[in-house]
């Protein structure tokens, strides 16, 4: 398999999946362990999935964008530890875990916040990548930002993770479905 059609299919599969967990999780009211196991799925493509983004752009990206997926990546090898964590210590909710593990959760969230951000906006200036695919994954990370700052129901972290997966899985779809400029 080459590493277009792989970075593609993950990057459309992986958050599809995190949605549906996240959607589970709403409808349950918390977590469950089919839920987290299917979360836990989700998050391990996640680790690499702007890397592999950032390795297939043609025009790539400068520095910016490889260092913000790099630091994504590293928050989402965090998340997919907390989920086990979950998992391993029964935890009922979303709510829950964050109080669980205070600082370093909410600072792994900054990253994923900060290496979004950058990713993004260095590979719209590089071009290729659909325009309302990135502007909503920078729609999506700010949400959660917002959100994470404001006095309301973490659940509704569900609103700003689904924006940010969508743009995702249109860049996904972009990259099984575009050729980069130059290649024939």
């Amino acid at each position: 398999m080459n590493l277009r059609l792989l970075v593609g299919l993950s990057a459309v599969i992986a958050p599809f999946l995190h949605s549906l967990s996240d959607l589970l999780e709403w409808s349950q009211g918390g977590f469950s362990t089919g839920q987290l196991q299917l979360n836990y799925i989700a998050f391990l493509p996640m680790s690499w999935l702007l890397l592999g983004v950032y390795a297939v752009h043609e025009p790539r990206p400068g520095w910016v964008a490889l260092a913000g997926a790099l630091l994504y990546g590293a928050a989402f090898t965090y998340f997919s530890h907390t989920t086990l964590l979950a998992l391993e210590q029964h935890v009922a909710t979303y709510e829950a875990l964050w109080a669980g593990l205070g600082i370093t959760y909410t600072v792994h969230g900054a990253l994923m916040v900060c290496g979004g951000l950058m990713f993004a906006v260095s590979a719209l200036g590089a071009g290729w990548l659909p325009r309302v695919s990135l502007l909503l994954f920078i729609s999506g990370l700010t949400l959660n930002l917002v959100l994470a700052l404001l006095p309301t129901p973490d659940i509704f972290q569900i609103a700003g993770s689904a924006l940010r997966n969508t743009g995702l899985i249109a860049m996904g779809y972009a990259i099984l479905t575009r050729q980069p400029d130059g290649v024939t």
